[in-house]
């Protein structure tokens, strides 16, 4: 029996525990934050409505012991984790022993937990990897097709997920693929050739050329003049009235002279075709609207999870155009958000140590919390700091005593585990650790800042100079 079939009988097992529970139980459903968590959330509720049942919902940032216990003097008797869980599953086990507990994670995890009353669904129990292969969202899509193959309308939700955890490399790995292609014959998602850009719905064409940081255009990114100007040069009006042209403005042979263009001008990129592949649109959704490309829809997901307006993004999911509108006012927000926080960086006097293959920015109450691990990310991707860099990154959760931390590297090949190393940062002040190979996070207790930044500094300095020597 291969890895798959053993994940599959892993979703039968999960679905049956599910169905033994009876209609008149409320569902306690608990998920992450993020795009992928949001995802999660929508596809989860939306199968529990289907099965005429009723739940209470929560979105949260990490699992605390705090937020365990509250969950253990809850009445509620059966919980689900969806995209969180499997990296506390420690605290679940201690606490939660009197609940029934469902899992449905992708996260690595220390150890698994064989306790009767916890139904634990994640792909690396089988050997497939949850950091590329399939999302938390995924993993929730799969347990309610399992539960009801009527839910396979679900499939696009977690597309979205998926691309919100950066799971999309010109193509997904086969069980994100499978699930595209679920979405592909309900016919909510068309996949097409294009245009690898963030904004193309919804920007003027010279904005995201000028801003095109994941795939640099030499002689054009970082400057709106040279953009205008390569677009005339190409034979392109970038001008639309009084306006300006977005990219579904142009026609077959704009298109197609901009695609020339853009090679051409990244043939000295190790990648130049890379700007151009596969892009992802939401079938019923309008042109020019910021849930037409799945990326985008991602982000907007992302702002509701980390401006504390959860129930937007989940509602934005399937809702009507009022909640809709709802989410990309939020989203404008959130932009403004990273705007601000991105100021304090590029102005900041005190709270970033810069070291030779690492740099650690403690914001302290100077950034959202739910946002330091937006900036940790830009800055990976941005091409201002060198590449294999670790970006350390730290907020403070004013009422709870907390200091969140994210945990990212610069550049796009690395062979590291963020996860393994966060872990033994936090190890010497009993942190929680987090996350992925390629992302990781942890949470620890706000008067531990200083002892965990020396700690930081230990661990990163080894393994940077490890890096060089290898």
């Amino acid at each position: 029996m291969d890895k798959y079939e053993n994940f599959r009988w892993l979703l039968e097992g999960a679905a049956a525990e599910f169905r033994k529970v009876e209609k008149s139980e409320v569902i306690r459903v608990i998920s992450h934050l993020d795009a992928d968590g949001l995802s999660s959330a929508a596809i989860l509720i939306k199968a529990l409505e289907r099965d005429g049942r009723k739940y209470s919902l929560s979105t949260v940032h990490q699992l605390d012991d705090k937020f365990v216990k509250q969950v253990m003097n809850e009445p509620y008797k059966y919980v689900f984790f969806t995209d969180i869980g499997s990296g506390q599953i420690g605290l679940i086990r201690e606490h939660l022993k009197s609940k029934k507990i469902f899992i449905l994670d992708h996260h690595q995890f220390e150890d698994d937990d064989k306790s009767e009353n916890v139904c634990h669904v994640n792909p690396h129990m089988v050997g497939i990897n949850g950091s590329t292969e399939v999302s938390g969202s995924g993993v929730t899509y799969l347990f309610a097709k399992t539960l009801d193959v009527k839910n396979v309308d679900l499939a696009h939700v977690a597309i979205v997920g998926a691309i919100g955890d950066i799971q999309e490399e010109r193509g997904f790995q086969k069980l994100n693929h499978d699930i595209l292609q679920d979405a592909k014959k309900a016919g909510k998602i068309k996949e097409i050739t294009g245009l690898r850009i963030f904004g193309v719905q919804t920007k003027p064409l010279h904005r995201i050329l000028e801003r095109s940081t994941d795939h640099k255009i030499p002689g054009v990114t970082g400057s709106e003049s040279a953009a205008i100007m390569f677009l005339q040069e190409l034979g392109i009006n970038p001008r639309k009235g009084s306006g300006w042209k977005k990219l579904t403005d142009l026609n077959e042979d704009e298109l197609q002279k901009l695609a020339t263009g853009l090679i051409l001008k990244r043939l000295d990129e190790e990648k130049p075709e890379e700007i151009l592949g596969p892009v992802y649109i939401m079938s019923e959704e309008q042109n020019e609207s910021p849930l037409r490309d799945a990326k985008e829809f991602s982000t907007l997901l992302n702002a509701c999870g980390r401006l504390g307006k959860a129930s937007v993004g989940i509602g934005a999911c399937f809702g009507n155009k009022a909640i809709k509108d709802k989410a990309i006012k939020t989203m404008a927000e959130y932009k403004r958000a990273i705007s601000n926080a991105m100021k304090w960086y590029n102005n900041a006097q005190v709270g970033i140590i810069k070291s030779k293959g690492y740099m650690i920015i403690n914001a302290e109450e100077n950034v959202r919390p739910t946002i330091i691990g937006t900036i940790a990310s830009i800055l990976s991707k941005s091409g201002t700091i060198s590449e294999g860099t670790f970006i350390l990154s730290m907020a403070q959760i004013i009422d709870e005593g907390k200091t969140k931390i994210s945990f990212r590297i610069s550049g796009n090949d690395n062979d590291v585990n963020l996860r393994e190393i966060i872990g033994k940062i936090v190890e010497p002040v009993n942190g929680l650790a987090g996350g992925h190979h390629a992302a990781a996070g942890a949470l620890i207790d706000t008067e531990k800042e200083a002892d965990f930044i020396k700690s930081a500094q230990l661990v990163l300095e080894a393994q940077s100079m490890e890096q060089r020597l290898a």
